[in-house]
């Protein structure tokens, strides 16, 4: 995504930048169409672009003023796998420790960028809609539809986080605080996810991983239904085997690849970074490094010791590509993330010439998380399965944690080794909270778990604040979470 240009909008109007310059965080009540800036397809398509930036954020090693850069989706471990039994921060210093403590507040930064990142994402998807009649006639359907996957994709990661949100799917007026700041109930956000995935469905092709593609729209979408206070179990067990029988996409047999062999035939839909480009790159693979510290701080996404017993139990070959003592040097309650070491490089060689300026790519969507869907699908919420279908798609999961065993035999899966499997195999994929959420246990895990820890847990948790500065811009048309 290196100099392409896309639209910023900014407080006195706006201005056009490439990727690498400076860019405020977006207001809600900010929002400025440019018309002179949309005058050809490559103009459209350069919009388009420019959405895929806001998810990738701005490297905060290259640009540490979290007021003027957003972070796209470089803070989300902290709003996801911190507030799970996973992971913790190592010091207790700082807006990022929160997270793992459960005393998020609404003041908190962290937060506050990843919820303005999101709508900074929904506010250019909009844009690109609002010009899509300048793009070439052949293109106007594809870039309709990649705006869709990722307007949706971007309201999915909100609604799960914050609940209602403001839903706005027009480029708004600097007058329409109606509706950029009313909070729309949950249920006709997901009405609104559901039309753009689907959309993006019946126009996209599989030609792309790093950009939006029908699969990943499938997978989303297949999320978004198993998601839903009703579940749409049929509904997600279809668009999981229509992906799983297509053939186009499949497990990598060496779980390392998985993670240091970018878009692979098991990466379904990834956000891209380019190693050693400052302004490309991402330094979150380099913060979760903490004894021998290659980031700016002291360590985050450290390894609790329940997910440690978990991967010694049932992590297999998956064990040593995710967590690292070093060597031995770390006792169980300091193992460190492995799975995103920065460009593939570990502390033998301190973290490679580029630690701070990493090119591992955030992985959004991947195959074994389709087929694990398959079976939360088929096992509709139910206590346990024995289909054949869902046992083929586990077991292809297990076989390749432990490939000198298999065909490891499967009998049944019950819905806690169902959990189980995904906190293993998606470990600090940014998962474990979501899931938590979607098989109804949150309570009850993050409750035992804060007590463990010695945190206090409450079910405010379940919802992060919306963000102060969004309701004091609002003039209080912006409501608070319960709670808060």
């Amino acid at each position: 995504m290196k100099h392409i240009k896309y639209l910023i909008f900014a407080i006195t109007g706006f201005i056009f930048t490439s990727c690498s310059d400076e860019f405020l965080n977006p207001l809600p009540d900010t929002a400025v169409a440019v018309d002179a800036y949309f005058q050809s397809d490559e103009d459209v398509l350069s919009g388009v672009i420019g959405i895929y930036d806001a998810f990738q954020g701005v490297n905060e090693n290259t640009e540490t003023n979290i007021g003027n850069f957003n972070r796209g989706v470089q803070f989300e471990h902290l709003l996801t796998e911190h507030r799970t039994d996973n992971t913790r921060n190592a010091t207790l210093e700082g807006s990022k420790s929160d997270f793992h403590r459960y005393i998020v507040e609404a003041n908190n930064v962290e937060s506050e960028d990843y919820y303005a990142s999101m709508y900074q994402a929904i506010f250019r998807a909009n844009n690109v809609l609002n010009f899509i009649s300048i793009a070439d006639e052949s293109n106007q359907a594809k870039y309709t539809a990649e705006a869709k996957f990722l307007r949706a994709y971007a309201y999915f990661k909100l609604v799960r986080l914050f609940g209602d949100v403001p839903l706005v799917t027009t480029v708004p007026g600097p007058l329409d605080n109606e509706v950029l700041f009313t909070r729309i109930p949950v249920a006709q956000i997901y009405t609104q996810i559901i039309e753009d995935l689907q959309e993006a469905i019946s126009v996209l092709d599989n030609s792309s991983k790093s950009r939006a593609s029908r699969a990943a729209a499938q997978a989303i979408l297949a999320k978004v239904y198993l998601t839903q206070s009703t579940p749409n179990y049929p509904g997600a067990q279809q668009l999981c085997e229509t992906i799983i029988n297509s053939l186009e996409y499949d497990l990598e047999p060496n779980y390392a690849n998985v993670f240091y062999s970018e878009l692979n035939d098991e990466i379904i839909f990834a956000i891209q970074y380019q190693s050693g480009n400052a302004q490309e790159s991402q330094s979150f693979s380099s913060e979760f490094t903490s004894t021998i510290r290659a980031g700016r701080e002291d360590g985050q996404n450290i390894v609790n010791t329940n997910l440690k017993a978990e991967f010694d139990a049932i992590g297999g070959d998956r064990t040593t590509v995710s967590i690292t003592n070093l060597d031995g040097s770390l006792d169980d309650d300091e193992n460190e993330v492995a799975k995103f070491l920065p460009d593939g490089f570990d502390y033998t060689d301190n973290y490679g010439p580029n630690a701070r300026n990493a090119g591992n790519d955030y992985i959004a969507m991947r195959f074994a998380d389709v087929l694990l869907m398959h079976v939360e699908a088929i096992l509709a919420g139910g206590a346990a399965t024995v289909d054949s279908d869902a046992l083929t798609s586990f077991q292809r999961i297990r076989d390749r944690a432990f490939p000198a065993t298999a065909p490891n035999a499967i009998a049944s899966i019950t819905k806690e080794e169902l959990l189980r499997e995904r906190r293993v195999e998606l470990a600090f994929e940014n998962q474990r909270w979501f899931d938590l959420l979607r098989f109804g246990v949150a309570e009850s895990v993050l409750g035992a778990h804060a007590i463990e820890m010695g945190y206090i847990f409450n079910s405010r948790a379940l919802l992060l604040p919306i963000p102060a500065r969004e309701i004091n811009i609002s003039g209080g048309l912006l409501t608070q979470n319960p709670g808060y």
